[in-house]
């Protein structure tokens, strides 16, 4: 079963690794995973942990199931605030070590990924991205020109998360939904999770409906705070509302937009009068939101060449920075290049 949220793992001592990696190895069995996949996603994961262990003074690694093309896989994210590496190209070849070691541990990482991708920066620190499938994922000619990633965090200490985001995908419209429930731990979940219920039976595609359709279904739990974007592919054009402190912005490279929710918990009480927010399409556009876990003036544009970057990469970034680690944290991006 594939949950949008991951699962995240202290990797700050020694003493964690075990629990880590059998974590990691748990989560990875229930999916379709090969024993000879299985075993390779041990490797990945031992070779992060090494790294953080050996250039970083440990870090952290944050794991989900994903699917794609109707294929089972697992997204493996390691983040580190050490001292980041100066040659990327050079570190990456088989027996380069800084550390007087056998130096395997990027290119086996990157050979047992199906996708892998690296961002670093001196002084930062540095972010490992890893998707492995259970089986290699069926050929395309044609690039998917719709990219969409989240990452969802629970609190720290927390089994359950009060933040969650939900996609809906038709031949007209790219429907994207993050709700934040009030708090957090399993009321908050409860809320979140009610209101993803309804916004999948929703079949308006106004944002506004959809917040008011989420509202009278959402009013037997302590309520939430919510951001609808809904893209129409037909007139390329964006449709957004928001209640509550999720922050949205829209970048491209003519605008960095921040969009404005409306007051209110929806559940207990929205404005009765609300609007879409329109924005017309520009190639390359991108837009993120963020729940509250997130510090609100967070920006990703500080980070040399992030944009250029995998989607769940540049959300890996922005939580680096930006976590409250005293709430749950989510970050949902976009990216249409039609």
């Amino acid at each position: 079963m594939v949950n949008d949220i991951h699962l995240r793992l202290n990797a700050s001592e020694r003493s964690y690794f075990a629990i880590l990696k059998r974590e990691v190895a748990l989560l990875a069995t229930s999916a379709n995973f090969s024993p000879k996949r299985l075993a390779e996603i041990d490797i990945v994961v031992a070779e992060m942990v090494s790294n953080l262990v050996k250039h970083a003074n440990g870090g952290e690694i944050l794991v989900k199931l994903i699917e794609e093309k109707g294929v089972q896989g697992i997204e493996i994210i390691c983040i580190d605030n050490g001292p980041g590496i100066s040659d990327v190209r050079n570190m990456m070849k088989d027996g380069v070590s800084s550390t007087n070691t056998l130096g395997n541990g990027l290119g086996a990482i990157q050979r047992l990924s199906n996708f892998f991708q690296i961002y670093t920066h001196k002084g930062w620190g540095t972010i490992l991205l890893s998707r492995i499938f259970a089986k290699e994922l069926p050929v395309s000619r044609v690039s998917n020109p719709i990219e969409i990633r989240s990452l969802v965090v629970p609190k720290p200490g927390e089994t359950e998360c009060g933040d969650n985001f939900s996609v809906k995908q038709t031949q007209e419209h790219i429907k994207l939904f993050l709700g934040d429930g009030l708090g957090h731990g399993k009321d908050a979940a409860i809320a979140v999770n009610t209101a993803i219920d309804a916004f999948n039976l929703c079949e308006s595609d106004s944002p506004v409906e959809n917040i008011r359709f989420i509202h009278n279904s959402v009013k037997k739990t302590r309520g939430l705070v919510g951001t609808i974007a809904i893209f129409s592919l037909k007139n390329k054009q964006w449709k957004i509302c928001g209640v509550g402190n999720i922050s949205t912005r829209m970048f491209s490279s003519a605008i960095d937009k921040t969009l404005t929710s409306y007051n209110g918990i929806v559940g207990l009480n929205i404005p009765k009068t609300m609007n879409d927010h329109l924005i017309e399409y520009i190639p390359g556009q991108l837009i993120m939101m963020c729940s509250d876990g997130i510090k609100s003036k967070w920006d990703v544009l500080k980070l040399p060449g992030i944009m250029r970057n995998d989607l769940s990469l540049l959300n890996a970034a922005l939580f680096k920075d930006f976590t409250r680690n005293t709430d749950d944290s989510s970050i949902a991006s976009c990216k249409i290049s039609l």
